[in-house]
């Protein structure tokens, strides 16, 4: 049996409504873990008041945060999976459904930077990114929508040959201009190399990884170490009330490329928003976070 418009549709409506809902597990655990060593005590009770609305949001099925931010989609297409559908329609259609049906009610944030008329549809929305899976024989999506105050901080710098200690002093002078803006704690993701486009590809799909999850490249572990502790020292902390906890994690990945090598650096906010299911022809749906 191959997979459907029908179940691409849904999907699309259901990921989004998870992602605005529900702050995943690992993002709670590192909330949690945090406030045992979080030196501050305006900080720490600004944590536990994080996790006491992620525990309401859940109780009450209604969204973390009023900004619902743009509908954005990472689909990944198993070479074996055996597809009866159109992607762009089905994910458009079934996004417009959401808008038609869900509770409460999105905020108009779709904005176009000519007019800056506000609405709910626009030029390439829904947002997506597609790619490949060797040997798979399912679809994978996963919705992370990308509001303002993450969105607004992310940045990229072009070097040439630049050594680590380069990277990683622009990395932290990201940090030091977003400050607490971005909703800390934050995950911090960054690519370094490929090509434009493809570096800003990367360090978004960082802030996608689960947090704790080693980094399997030892220079990059090593980096990841050194940025968190380093970005958790400028003492901004959570919502900018000062303390130890800025970061949750710094989450890195690297592409290999010419003597320019671009870095990028983006972040998810406290909520760390982000759903995933995964398609098979049999009708299947296994959703996780």
């Amino acid at each position: 049996m191959p997979i459907t418009d029908e179940m691409i549709r849904n999907a699309t409506k259901e990921l989004y409504s998870r992602a605005l809902r529900k702050v995943p597990e690992d993002a709670k655990t590192a909330i949690a873990a945090a406030m045992e060593t979080e030196t501050s005590e305006t900080a720490r009770q600004t944590l536990l008041l994080q996790l006491r609305s992620a525990e309401l949001s859940e109780r009450t099925d209604r969204f973390v945060c009023s900004d619902s931010g743009v509908p954005t989609y990472f689909v990944k297409v198993g070479s074996k999976a055996a597809l009866d559908c159109d992607f762009k329609l089905a994910i458009r259609e079934g996004y417009e459904e959401l808008v038609e049906t869900i509770e409460p009610p999105l905020l108009k944030h779709v904005t176009n930077p000519l007019t800056l008329e506000r609405g709910y549809h626009g030029k390439d929305m829904p947002i997506v990114s597609y790619d490949f899976e060797s040997g798979a024989d399912y679809v994978e999506m996963t919705c992370s929508p990308k509001a303002l105050g993450s969105g607004r901080w992310a940045s990229l710098e072009l070097f040439t040959f630049p050594s680590l200690e380069q990277i990683e002093t622009y990395i932290l002078d990201v940090a030091i201009k977003a400050g607490a803006q971005h909703c800390p704690p934050v995950i911090m993701g960054v690519g370094i190399g490929g090509s434009f486009d493809h570096c800003a590809g990367l360090a978004k799909k960082q802030t996608l990884r689960p947090i704790g999850e080693k980094n399997p490249e030892p220079i990059l572990a090593a980096m990841e170490e050194r940025l968190t502790k380093a970005v958790n020292s400028l003492g901004f902390g959570p919502m900018g009330t000062g303390g130890d906890t800025t970061v949750l994690a710094v989450h890195v990945d690297y592409a290999s490329g010419h003597g320019f090598t671009p870095v990028a650096v983006c972040f998810n906010c406290w909520i760390n928003r982000r759903a995933k299911a995964r398609l098979w022809g049999d009708g299947r749906v296994e959703w996780s976070e």
